[in-house]
């Protein structure tokens, strides 16, 4: 399977030129094996982090991306994507937090016609730090972060427990969930909305879907495979790229 590896690559970089050359009209990607990948040399956490890094090779400014999984029934960002639980909660600052609202709340505003985003911050730690009792980190980092991002105008309310956000009443209250890292967002959605979720990645100049799944080798060639996902991704895509701008590099 490393043989595939530099087909996967060439066809991904082919998309991003076409689609930013006017070619295409937006970018779906199907799952990839980061373990093939890295096996062959690839050096980036994933997918959204590789779209980011080809659109500054392109001459354009490196954008910020931010990976969404988005449903009908829920949307989740987590603000820490790819990296162990232990290095998230390192990485977890106040500016990562204030960054990716703002982009998702741009995003769901521009590129998904929500005249005014509600975002829902997730706390860190198990309800939202009790009070400090259970770790400070929602008092010292997220909840100054969520007051940033009210002063600038942006719906945001937190920090929330995150074992109470995602019940079917809570998720009418907001249009997005902002997680603190990968599973606290990605648990619930696939939980929720496996079969037809959608990964989106917001921040690039260009749109991005993907379905919300891995390669599933293991049904690989049995004709079970699902492609639900798949078709929620190019539905999405083509909703979205009917509505965008077209895409425009940011001079480096």
């Amino acid at each position: 399977m490393v043989s595939s590896a530099p087909a996967a690559l060439t066809s991904i970089r082919l998309a991003v030129a076409d689609v930013m050359a006017g070619k295409a009209a937006a970018v779906v990607t199907n799952p990839i094996a980061k373990g093939v990948l890295y096996q062959a040399g690839f050096d980036e956490p994933g997918h959204t982090e590789f779209l980011a890094k080809l659109v500054a090779a392109a001459g354009g400014k490196p954008p910020r991306s931010v990976m969404m999984l988005w449903s009908p029934e829920l949307a989740v960002v987590p603000v820490t994507i790819h990296v162990a639980l232990r290095q998230a909660i390192q990485l977890l600052t106040i500016n990562e937090i204030v960054e990716t609202g703002r982009i998702v709340a741009h995003d769901l505003k521009q590129r998904f016609g929500i005249a005014r985003p509600r975002l829902a911050v997730a706390g860190l730690n198990p309800h939202a730090g009790e009070g400090n009792a259970m770790g400070t980190e929602d008092q010292a980092v997220v909840a100054p972060a969520v007051a940033r991002l009210v002063a600038e105008g942006i719906d945001a309310h937190g920090p929330l427990p995150a074992d109470t956000m995602f019940h079917p009443r809570a998720r009418t209250t907001y249009d997005a969930a902002l997680c603190m890292y990968h599973d606290q967002a990605l648990i619930p959605i696939k939980t929720i909305a496996f079969d037809h979720a959608v990964n989106v990645t917001l921040g690039l100049p260009f749109v991005r879907t993907s379905p919300d799944h891995g390669t599933a080798f293991d049904i690989a060639g049995t004709g079970r495979a699902d492609a639900s996902s798949l078709i929620a991704s190019l539905r999405l895509a083509a909703r979205l790229a009917a509505t965008s701008p077209a895409p425009a590099l940011v001079p480096a």
